[in-house]
């Protein structure tokens, strides 16, 4: 602690310029991020790609399960409560400051203590697993630092922007600022009181449920954020230049304004899986485990805010725009709810005649129709001049089924009956459909009824080995029912097409789309696709068996 004071009281000296951060104090958090290096956009990319790569390597050996000597688990005889009768030196986290990703047990004082030869490998991974959590704290506080000393600040900024048009811009980050230096000093005084860190979840547990809503807040705002921030770039070329010129500055290290603006979506979504590694470490059936439960729980009510948050805008727009286009030839639908949203939209042809006629090899055998899929509702329409659509037939989303057509023919190939139970004339009714590739033929029969079985997995049962894909290029989902990956998210693969698409389901929260096969990597090692399915049933373990099997299907 002699060490620390001293660090801390040249620190504070050197910041009587008045340099010192927005608490206006010197204090661990300030020293932790300046000696730490990397901002918070460079640390999650490093620590994603070295996931990456440790699964590559785990995936590439033939029996996974066996472990290194330096990995086995010690005899039940062995002492591991010997570090609690020790008096362990204090963990300076300032000595280490030529690492720049650093471990737990890089640190001199955990390798000069003697613990590591005490705790058992799986307390080992269990300290790192938490140290990462404190660690990438300080690295994205650092970044929020600059987000608002760097840009938020900027006089010649402050100048161009009104006072509406930087609302929006900067939203509440200085909440958010504050809310993330208050949780780092918590986990620092943590980590400070034992070279063996006790716990952190309990912290990220009280945090959450106490002032971790101002994320909401945050996140709520992106979509006008991302729209205000596109429109200050092209109607203010003083603020473009202004934008440009920060962003050259070696503070950034050649990262965008935008990759700030987004920081606080990303933490708070990767805080919620950091918790989840470390739910996966515990002790089962521990103190431990039953706060990393609480702890992720809470997150995950934040996340699925934010989520909903960013989503709210964007669809009641879109329901709105849909509204005006459409013209009812039958009995008019209300198409504007709060609780009802886009699934997907798109052209498919209709086979023209009865079922009997499909053999025939005529030049007008398809006509177009196109289809708007609500999650609660199908609207069949006809596209007409104007950019408006005559709906001729509706039909409750519960009430369709699908079934596909093989070896038909090359005529006949991505077609796809569509039956409505119950369509808008209280009668079933049912339409032979062609889409334009195999993969949008499954997309909209998955999309149409999405409880039927796939091509890996039932939706009404999961099995024991399931295909698995690594995300090891981020995508953006272009279409309501794509879904948008980071870098390391781990999924099972439901089904596939030839053509490049995997409908999936992401392990870490069981949100389930499409994606191109060209983002991922097929995990092949079967013991490492079972090791992946533990896990996530051990993180959700604590939900009730409605939500297990439902998951995010809503999306669907």
């Amino acid at each position: 602690m002699e060490l620390l004071a001293a660090a801390l009281s040249a620190a504070c000296a050197l910041d009587q310029d008045g340099s010192a951060g927005l608490a206006g104090s010197c204090n661990l958090s300030d020293l932790l991020c300046s000696f730490l290096g990397l901002l918070y956009q460079e640390y999650r990319d490093k620590s994603t790609r070295e996931e990456i790569e440790t699964r590559r390597l785990q995936d590439s050996q033939t029996d996974p399960e066996e472990t290194s000597p330096s990995e086995e688990t010690p005899s039940e005889a062995e002492p591991t409560s010997t570090v609690e009768n020790k008096a362990p030196p204090q963990i300076n986290l300032l000595r280490n400051s030529n690492s720049r990703f650093n471990l737990w047990q890089d640190l001199p004082e955990v390798q000069n203590s003697g613990v590591l030869s005490i705790l058992q490998p799986d307390e080992i991974k269990l300290q790192e697993a938490m140290f990462e959590l404190v660690t990438s704290e300080a690295s994205y506080y650092k970044s929020l630092n600059l987000l608002v000393s760097h840009f938020m600040e900027n006089e010649r900024l402050k100048k161009i922007l009104h006072q509406s048009e930087a609302h929006i811009l900067f939203s509440n980050v200085l909440d958010v600022m504050a809310v993330s230096e208050r949780f780092l000093l918590d986990l620092e005084q943590r980590v400070e009181e034992n070279i063996v860190i006790s716990d952190v979840c309990d912290i990220v547990y009280q945090h959450t449920v106490n002032h971790f809503s101002v994320y909401i807040t945050y996140v709520s705002n992106q979509t006008y954020q991302e729209r205000a921030y596109k429109q200050l770039l092209q109607d203010k070329p003083a603020f473009r230049d202004v934008i440009s010129q920060l962003e050259l500055d070696p503070k950034c290290k050649g990262l965008s304004f935008s990759s700030f603006l987004i920081l606080p979506f990303q933490r708070i979504t990767r805080l919620k899986l950091l918790v989840q590694n470390i739910l996966k470490k515990v002790e089962e059936k521990s103190d431990r485990e039953s706060t990393a439960l609480d702890a992720h729980k809470e997150l995950e009510t934040v996340v699925k805010a934010c989520n909903e948050g960013v989503r709210k805008m964007s669809r009641t727009e879109q329901m709105i725009s849909i509204q005006k286009k459409l013209e009812f030839k039958i009995k008019s639908v209300p198409i504007i709810s709060h609780s009802r949203w886009l699934l997907k939209q798109g052209e498919l042809q209709q086979m023209n005649g009865p079922k009997t006629s499909r053999t025939l090899r005529t030049k007008k055998l398809f006509r177009e129709i196109y289809l708007f899929l609500f999650n609660d509702l199908l609207v069949i329409c006809r596209q007409i001049p104007g950019d408006k659509y005559q709906v001729f037939d509706s039909a409750p989303r519960g009430l369709l089924r699908v079934e596909e057509l093989e070896d038909q023919g090359q005529s006949l190939a991505n077609v796809f009956i569509l039956r409505l139970l119950e369509n808008a004339d209280d009668r079933e009714a049912s339409y032979m459909l062609k889409a334009s590739s195999q993969s949008e033929m499954k997309r909209w029969m998955i999309s149409l009824a999405p409880n039927r079985r796939t091509k890996f997995v039932s939706f009404t049962s999961r099995l024991v080995d399931c295909p698995q894909i690594q995300c090891v290029h981020p995508y953006v989902a272009q279409q309501p029912d794509e879904l948008s990956l980071e870098l390391a998210d781990v999924l099972n693969i439901l089904d596939k097409t030839d053509d490049g698409w995997i409908f999936g389901e992401r392990l870490h929260d069981q949100e389930r789309g499409w994606f191109p096969s060209s983002i991922g990597e097929e995990i092949l090692n079967p013991k490492i696709r079972a090791q992946n399915l533990k896990e996530c049933f051990r993180v959700h373990k604590s939900d009730d068996s409605q939500r297990r099997k439902l998951g995010s299907r809503n999306r669907q």
